[in-house]
């Protein structure tokens, strides 16, 4: 290891860094890849929800044997007061395709979406990196970078003869990258506004009662993203997520809320726990494990320089998360897979500068990954500054429904007059108007 060089060296075996790592090693090239927990995805609490197009574009022939847990053929949002939520949901039978019997689609289609447990997941993935040739260094945490004539040549690892020497590092280490700071690509200290902390709780639940709960059969998952009051005032939301035999239960709220609040992540996992209508799908689930974990929120506005001389970064390291659409690791095997493919084309040229490696910050911007975090770009701000939109509106919107669909001798007339002077008393139409503007701009 001390005298050995790498074509490559790769940081994180998350979903960014074994992307990386198989295109670079499919390539041809010689590629370490560290992962600094006992296992790739030990330290990964995602939600566990992954995207089939991005999985096929690194592993064309082998995506359909993923441990996929269940394909997912309806979404659903829920904008929720104490007591009630009003859903909005879309489900597709197109989404679920054949399942195999593993009860997750394995025909060779490529899914939309599926549900994963991490641990197995990124497993199961870096595993790929390693049948392709790259040599796997899992319990190892990657300390520093190594310099040479002002160009990064290597990184230094917490273990004996740690010096490791590569034409160029792959930083995937997951958000506010400390490797980052190291190569002097994190332009500014990361702060609490742009980083969420999220909780989740797999719950055992026997699979007929999934698929009864949820009006699925074996295979078919569904998603409930969650806003409103079960986030106390702060900005974020919960989340309820199938697999094949469990729930992934959790909910996430900006760490800058969390610091304002003192509300606990565990109180507030509880609390989204005892809300009725969630509390009704996990009701006999038996804890199985508890984490939590830090997730990027900054966005664009807070990336990191994307590239530099003998250095690239992908994933949560560059603060690659649209959380809007719950995007994340699509973005992250995108991106590595474009730096994989930019490193291999720059070593084809003979020609690792910064300025070969920009064709990085091309390949995202041609692909779906910059362009969707820059249109979101305002979003993040919005979410630390207004954090109360998240709340007056479902309140509203269940409040306006409710009477609506109360049956109580009043004419509908008369029920629109009174939901106009309960809307105008509590939010003006010229605030309603302000809002509604503010919410487009973040998000035109």
């Amino acid at each position: 290891m001390v005298t050995e060089r790498f074509d490559a060296i790769v940081v994180g075996a998350g979903p960014a860094g074994s992307a990386a790592a198989i295109t670079m090693a499919r390539a041809g090239l010689n590629v370490v890849l560290f992962e600094r927990g006992e296992y790739p995805g030990s330290k990964n609490v995602m939600g566990g929800v992954m995207y089939g197009r991005m999985l096929a574009d690194v592993l064309p022939e082998t995506f359909a044997q993923a441990p996929m847990e269940r394909l997912i053929v309806e979404e659903r949002v829920w904008m929720a007061t104490p007591s009630s939520a009003v859903s909005l949901g879309f489900r597709s039978a197109a989404h679920g395709g054949p399942s195999g019997p593993g009860g997750a689609g394995h025909s060779g289609e490529v899914p939309n979406a599926f549900t994963v447990l991490r641990a197995p997941f990124d497993r199961w993935f870096a595993a790929q990196a390693e049948a392709a040739g790259a040599l796997l260094i899992t319990g190892t945490t990657v300390e520093d970078v190594i310099r040479q004539d002002g160009r990064i040549v290597g990184v230094r690892a917490g273990r004996e003869g740690g010096d490791v020497y590569g034409d160029v590092v792959i930083i995937c280490d997951g958000v506010n990258s400390f490797l980052a700071q190291k190569a002097g690509l994190q332009r500014r200290p990361v702060e609490p506004s742009e980083m969420a902390l999220a909780v989740k709780e797999i719950i055992a639940l026997p699979r007929e009662v999934i698929n009864e709960r949820f009006a699925v059969r074996d295979g078919e998952g569904v998603t409930i993203e969650v806003y409103g009051s079960v986030t106390q005032g702060m900005a974020g939301y919960g989340f309820i997520y199938t697999n094949r035999e469990s729930l992934s239960v959790g909910i996430g709220a900006l760490i800058s809320h969390l610091m304002r609040t003192k509300i606990t992540p565990y109180a507030l996992l509880e609390g989204f726990k005892q809300h009725p209508l969630v509390a009704r799908l996990i009701e006999g689930g038996q804890p199985q494990e508890y984490a939590a974990h830090a997730i990027p929120e900054g966005g664009y506005e807070a990336m990191p320089n994307l590239f530099g001389d003998g250095v690239l970064i992908a994933g949560d390291a560059a603060m690659m998360v649209n959380g809007l659409h719950r995007e994340g690791s699509n973005l992250a095997m995108t991106a590595g897979r474009l730096a994989g493919e930019t490193v291999v084309q720059a070593r084809a040229r003979g020609d690792i500068s910064a300025a070969s490696l920009a064709a990085y910050r091309d390949r995202l911007e041609q692909s779906f990954v910059l362009p969707d975090l820059r249109k979101y770009r305002a979003l993040p701000a919005l979410a630390d500054r207004r954090p109360e939109l998240l709340a007056i509106y479902p309140q509203l919107v269940n409040e306006v429904v409710e009477e609506m669909l109360t049956v109580d001798g009043l004419s509908k007339r008369a029920k629109q007059k009174k939901i106009w002077r309960h809307l105008r008393a509590a939010r003006s139409p010229w605030q309603v108007l302000k809002d509604l503007y503010t919410g487009w701009k973040a998000i035109r």
